[in-house]
Formats: structure tokens, C-alpha cells, sequence
């Protein structure tokens, strides 16, 4: 049986609403969460994912308020993150019906944090988000919203993750991401290859052609895009279908 490959749209929450930028900045808006994740639900998404980019600078309960109406109107798995960075931000988020985590920045300052959450709440709640770009020879690990370069390295940093029991690695090139160029298939085919765990693609889909080339031209389980669902570039059914047409196994 082959596993079929997830497509995954990300809605970038500021202040309660939908925003997508370039490159991680100029936002604009893009609607509201909750209708956008029900839409696409009935459009044939397999997840969301909710990034709460304005975490950091405001109160956590306000994001908890909105998981909660989420649950209420979605009916497939969803991921939420943004500024989790201990064990008792993740239990109010599940408890009011999210279905993972994703940690970054807290766990790139404090990789045991990783083995604490599994610990707490096992691998299948936890993915491990990675911000990336590629500086010179290498692809440099980056924090708080893509901003701050690290001393980490992609490849050495996803082993790691997976050693501590993520269950799931998003992986994000930065140089890719909002360019609407494809996504960066070298790095994630030898990812992919690397690790054992799934890795999603995210960071550069700008047409169908670069969701076919990824799932095509490397082992990755998923594929995540932003601004191509929510502007209506590119409608969840319609590439399902040419997916399907090209031999991808996706959940029709």
C-alpha cells in the first residue's frame, strides 16, 4: 500500500487574522482562519497548519480561543505553533482540539525541550519546524521568524531532531519561500533520505509543476503552501487531480 502524499495549506495567523508575506516579510492579509481552514477542509486539504507568527508578542490565550473555534468548524488534523517553548503551552492547545504541535526557535535554544514534549504527549504530536537558507556552502539553521541565523546546520539539526522523538520535520527554505519558484528539491531529497521520520515540503510552490516535481523527485510525505491556496492561484481539487493523473497517490 503506498502512502499517499498530503497536501497541507499554512495559514500565518497576526492578531486573529490570515497573513502571508515574501521571504517571511511584507504581510498582507489573507482572510480569517477559521473560515479559510473550513473551506479548505471542503475543498480536499489532508491538514492545516496555523502559525501564530505574533506569538511572542501577545497573550497565548487568544491563540488557545481560536484552536478552539478551529476544531469546532474543521474536520481533518491540524497543527498549531508560534512562540511554544515550554510543556504547559502545548497542553491547552491539545486540549482544545488541535491534533500536533510544531516547536522552532525554543527548540533550536533548547533541543531537550523536544524530549520533554514527546515525553509528555509521544512523537505524534510533535513536528519540529526548521527555517533554513542557504549561505555559502551550507544550508544555516534560522530562528524567530527566519530572522536570526544560527550555528546549526540543516542536515546535523534534523538527525538530532529525530534522535530526541519528533515525530515530523517542517522544513522551510527560506530563499524559496513566497517566491512561487518551486521548492528546494536538492535539500529536501537528501532530507528526506536521511532522516526516518516524514518531512514536509514548504517554501517555494508556485504552480502545480513544483508540487508534482517534489513528490516526484524526492521521498518527502508532504507538501505545504500559503499565499497560492489563499489568493486562489491554485485550487486543492484541481491539483489533487493532476497529481493523481501523474501517478502520485493522493487521497481523492
Amino acid at each position: 500500500m503506498m502512502l499517499k502524499k498530503r497536501i497541507i495549506p499554512c495559514l500565518d495567523v497576526n492578531n486573529g487574522r490570515t497573513v502571508k508575506g515574501i521571504n517571511f516579510i511584507d504581510l498582507r492579509d489573507a482572510g480569517d482562519p477559521v473560515e479559510l481552514g473550513e473551506a479548505y477542509a471542503k475543498k480536499g486539504a489532508d491538514e492545516l497548519v496555523y502559525l501564530d507568527i505574533s506569538a511572542t508578542n501577545e497573550n497565548r490565550s487568544t491563540f488557545t480561543e481560536l484552536v478552539r473555534s478551529i476544531a469546532r468548524h474543521v474536520d481533518i488534523p491540524f497543527t498549531v505553533g508560534g512562540g511554544i517553548s515550554t510543556v504547559e503551552d502545548v497542553k491547552p492547545l491539545l486540549e482544545a482540539g488541535a491534533d500536533k504541535v510544531s516547536v522552532n526557535s525554543a527548540a533550536v535554544k533548547n533541543p531537550g525541550l523536544i524530549d520533554k514534549l514527546v515525553n509528555a504527549f509521544g512523537s505524534q504530536c510533535i513536528v519540529v519546524a526548521i527555517d533554513a537558507r542557504y549561505t555559502g556552502d551550507r544550508w544555516i539553521v534560522h530562528t524567530h521568524g527566519g530572522s536570526k541565523p544560527t550555528d546549526k546546520e540543516l542536515f546535523s539539526w534534523a538527525a538530532e531532531v529525530e534522535s530526541r522523538g519528533a515525530g515530523e520535520i517542517l522544513f522551510t527554505s527560506m530563499d524559496h519561500d513566497g517566491t512561487k519558484k518551486g521548492f528546494a528539491v536538492e535539500a529536501l531529497n537528501r532530507l528526506s533520505q536521511e532522516v526516518g521520520i516524514p518531512v514536509i515540503a514548504s517554501g517555494g510552490a508556485g504552480e502545480i509543476e513544483h508540487f508534482t516535481e517534489v513528490f516526484t523527485k524526492t521521498p518527502v510525505t508532504a507538501a505545504l503552501a500559503a499565499s497560492i491556496f489563499h489568493f486562489g492561484e491554485i485550487e486543492i481539487g484541481t491539483l489533487k487531480k493532476e497529481l493523481s493523473n501523474k501517478g502520485i497517490a493522493v487521497r481523492l
